[in-house]
């Protein structure tokens, strides 16, 4: 079995050695166990002993997750994560060998950000997520709630009236609260329910989902705090194809925990990666993808800044996404 259990203590501790260091080993053993990493390094003629530094560490392009299976040799899913998609469309499936890494890595990561969940009363509003199987957003907030101590954790589906009653009822004992929701659902009962919430975090995890008119992430922030009276919008930024997560406070600004490491790439030199600050194509190391791919190329633009703190600016255009892939796709 193609387990790493040396490995995974590594990876939460990170910050006590080198990051370098230890994503180097990870990328070994993932060129040695992960079949279609492997194919891929060896097509663009990278391999261990020629991989010295972080940037010389190949990077997949994040639609592999589409055609390939990105798992380790000799490991079957406990679970499979997939991504929504509008009819017909190809979704990506990322095969988890271990649903307690992901475990590990959401709940170390909220705690590293916001103290223990147990502290919290975790309202859950993610109507698109819940209609669907398969979603990763959906398998963390299932088990923050189940972690929380607070009556009244939980999903509301459209039951706004609820979810009002709950709210105004935690702000009067003053809970500390947390309203995670997809980004049209919150603008939805931010026109049923307005107020001045003092002991809840809003929090938005993206997505129109072809709900609503897109709007900027500014006028969205804008909109909500005027509606809930709150001094900042939080978000978290995550995806089907990792199994950690970067939370913003407010501004848009994501910070990661210290097993995610977020690098830029020029788009059309995908080879070319940089932790320096500037603009480009935001590569991310997710070492907690240990049986899968811990280096993935996306398909969203962002800005790096030198604290290591990043602003996605939006997604790639289709030229920019073939300009990146034209090496990859003679693989």
């Amino acid at each position: 079995m193609a387990a790493a259990l040396n490995l995974e203590e590594d990876i939460f501790n990170v910050e006590h050695k080198s990051f370098e260091s230890v994503a180097l080993q990870v990328f070994r053993y993932q060129y040695e166990h992960l079949p279609v990493y492997h194919f891929f390094c060896n097509g663009i003629k990278r391999n261990p002993e020629n991989t010295r530094t972080l940037a010389q560490i190949p990077f997949l392009p994040i639609r592999f997750f589409k055609s390939h299976d990105v798992i380790a040799a000799g490991l079957q899913p406990q679970t499979i994560f997939t991504s929504s998609g509008t009819t017909g469309s190809i979704t990506s499936r990322h095969q988890v060998a271990y649903t307690g890494l992901y475990e590990q890595s959401f709940t170390r990561c909220f705690g590293q950000f916001y103290g223990p969940v147990e502290d919290y009363c975790v309202l859950a509003l993610l109507p698109s997520y819940l209609e669907r199987s398969g979603s990763s957003l959906v398998y963390m907030a299932e088990n923050l709630i189940a972690k929380t101590t607070a009556n009244g954790s939980g999903f509301f589906l459209y039951d706004f009236e609820k979810l009002k009653q709950t709210l105004l009822d935690n702000e009067q004992a003053g809970k500390k609260t947390l309203l995670l929701g997809v980004t049209y659902a919150l603008l939805d009962f931010a026109e049923f329910f307005q107020a001045d919430l003092k002991h809840t975090i809003i929090m938005e995890t993206g997505g129109m989902k072809g709900k609503r008119e897109e709007m900027t992430r500014g006028e969205v922030h804008r909109e909500l705090m005027q509606s809930f009276g709150v001094d900042a919008i939080h978000s978290e930024y995550g995806m089907t194809e990792l199994l950690s997560q970067g939370y913003s406070t407010g501004n848009g600004i994501f910070h990661t925990p210290q097993w995610m490491k977020i690098m830029l790439r020029d788009t059309y030199d995908p080879l070319s990666v940089s932790s320096n600050a500037g603009s480009g194509a935001i590569n991310i190391i997710d070492l907690a993808n240990l049986y899968s791919c811990s280096f993935l190329a996306t398909d969203d633009a962002g800005k790096l800044y030198n604290d290591g703190s990043f602003e996605v600016l939006g997604r790639l255009d289709a030229a920019e996404v073939r300009g990146c892939n034209l090496m990859y796709d003679a693989i």
